[in-house]
């Protein structure tokens, strides 16, 4: 590989990185200005290397821009409306008495499709407290199960913002990612559940005592009522254990959904109306991904694009992202909320979504701006040259940036984006196949979550663990399932290479 163009690729990185651990920029700006240094170091002039980042940054915001904004409306509504929660109950009672790590971690799996981690986490983890209290005990292996639970989707299936992005940035069929993602989440799920119940017992004495006396001890009413009384043995008994602590329990929805008018019954949203906004989107898609393969298969059409016939065109149109996700969006708010919630209310709402996604969709176009100027400054072929010379997969590239990046500077959606940015120019040239190139940017985004993350500090705290109890628990089973998606990547690429 040439010198100039290998020192282009490898300063830009670096410009991210640095940047983000060691300036007050954030990953939009980092990504803009590591574009400009590897156009200038690579020999681009100035204005190509402008009109390339504008052209990167359009075209990509083109094709994944609005459905990033619905994708994370819908789940704002899921949130406010309480039908996460609906979701999460239902699940641990279809799991049963003696499953509750594996009702956890698919309860954190299917809340964080619609719902960032963050949120998801602080909405759903009164749950793992309320039952770790009725067992009194196993609250570290439930608290594990569920926020890798999370990181799983987080990290594989769109409409999640960060694999949105790589799907289309990498120019992968969105339904092809949505199925390969779930198909990865419940092979890895197992090694995040068998993690999380061998370490969390060894972590058990580890907990904080604010963190233990929370989840194992008297409610926090009981105790105010008590006030400095000193003579309480501090002995549960089974009705202590059966009623979850106040303070603990998830804020209820009502407050946040407007006065019902006299007489209305409470509103409540059950497990299969709750589910609606988030499973008719992904099963429109889907159905769109499978009769569009069916149908090239009958015109003898092996991808690229071709022209549907016309029995395939209403579900192309349907199953088109951006319409899916409008009628999820639709039956978010016309299912979800009652009648009497406030228009200006859930404006508000939408508001609020929006500015929690204005930052990924900066993010986004800027790695596609990133993207762009590798292709054009001629970094992409060099690179994919050198690659092809090497006994290397080539999947692996992708895997191995976004591990890099997310070890370097601690956001899996960066480090994704960022992978997914340098692998675009090398699709084609050397031949991967955009669904691999999709899953390896995102599995890879997921080792060792730790110190420079934000979510370590929500699962964490909430979990009461510190130092290296912190980094054997969180940071051990987030490393594990990384690991545990290296296999797969395999396969996936011999089935699909």
């Amino acid at each position: 590989m040439d010198i100039q163009l290998l020192l282009a690729l490898v300063l830009g990185i670096a410009t991210i990185v640095v940047l983000v651990l060691r300036t007050r920029l954030d990953a939009f700006v980092a990504l803009l200005i590591a574009a400009l240094v590897t156009g200038l170091v690579a020999g681009q002039s100035p204005l190509d290397i402008v009109k390339a980042i504008t052209t990167g940054f359009g075209n990509t915001l083109a094709s994944i821009g609005i459905v990033i904004g619905l994708g994370v409306a819908i789940g704002k509504i899921l949130e406010v409306s309480g039908a996460a929660n609906a979701l999460a109950l239902a699940f641990l009672r279809l799991f049963g008495k003696g499953r509750e790590p594996w009702a956890m971690g698919t309860v954190g799996a299917l809340v964080s499709i619609p719902v960032f981690c963050d949120s998801g986490y602080v909405i759903m983890n009164p749950l793992a407290r309320s039952i770790a209290r009725v067992k009194r005990a196993g609250y570290v292996t439930l608290a594990l199960a569920l926020g890798v639970g999370m990181t799983l989707t987080h990290h594989l299936v769109p409409p999640t913002p960060g694999p949105l992005a790589v799907t289309g940035l990498l120019g992968a069929d969105l339904g092809a990612v949505i199925l390969t993602g779930l198909v990865f989440t419940v092979l890895l799920l197992p090694i995040a559940v068998t993690y999380a119940k061998w370490m969390g017992p060894k972590l058990e004495s580890s907990v904080t005592e604010e963190v233990r006396e929370a989840v194992y001890g008297r409610a926090a009413l009981v105790g105010a009522a008590e006030g400095s009384h000193h003579g309480s043995t501090g002995t549960m008994t089974d009705d202590d254990a059966a009623a979850p602590a106040q303070e603990d329990l998830p804020d209820d929805p009502e407050l946040d959904l407007g006065t019902p008018p006299e007489g209305a019954k409470p509103h409540r949203v059950g497990a299969f109306l709750a589910s609606l906004p988030l499973l008719v989107p992904l099963l429109l898609i889907v159905l769109n991904t499978v009769t569009g393969a069916i149908d090239q298969n009958a015109q003898g059409v092996v991808g690229g694009t071709y022209e549907p016939s016309a029995w395939v065109v209403p579900f192309a149109f349907i199953g088109n992202p951006v319409i899916a996700l409008i009628i999820g969006v639709l039956l978010a708010v016309y299912v979800l909320l009652p009648r009497w919630t406030p228009r200006s209310r859930v404006q508000h709402w939408f508001a609020e979504a929006a500015a929690s996604a204005g930052l990924i969709l900066l993010i986004t176009g800027a790695g596609g701006a990133l993207g762009q100027v590798l292709r054009s400054s001629g970094v992409g072929d060099a690179l994919a040259e050198a690659i092809a010379a090497t006994a290397l997969p080539a999947f692996l590239v992708p895997f191995l940036v976004a591990t890099l990046v997310r070890l370097a500077q601690g956001s899996g959606t960066v480090a994704m984006i960022t992978a997914a940015s340098v692998t675009a120019p090398l699709v084609g040239t050397l031949g991967i196949d955009p669904l691999v190139a999709a899953m390896a940017c995102t599995a890879g985004s997921m080792i060792l979550s730790y110190f420079n993350d934000s979510y370590f500090w929500v699962v964490t705290r909430f979990t009461g663990l510190e130092g290296t109890a912190a980094l054997r628990g969180w940071s051990g089973i987030t490393t594990a399932v990384w690991a545990g998606s290296i296999p797969l990547l395999f396969i996936l690429n011999l089935i699909l290479g």
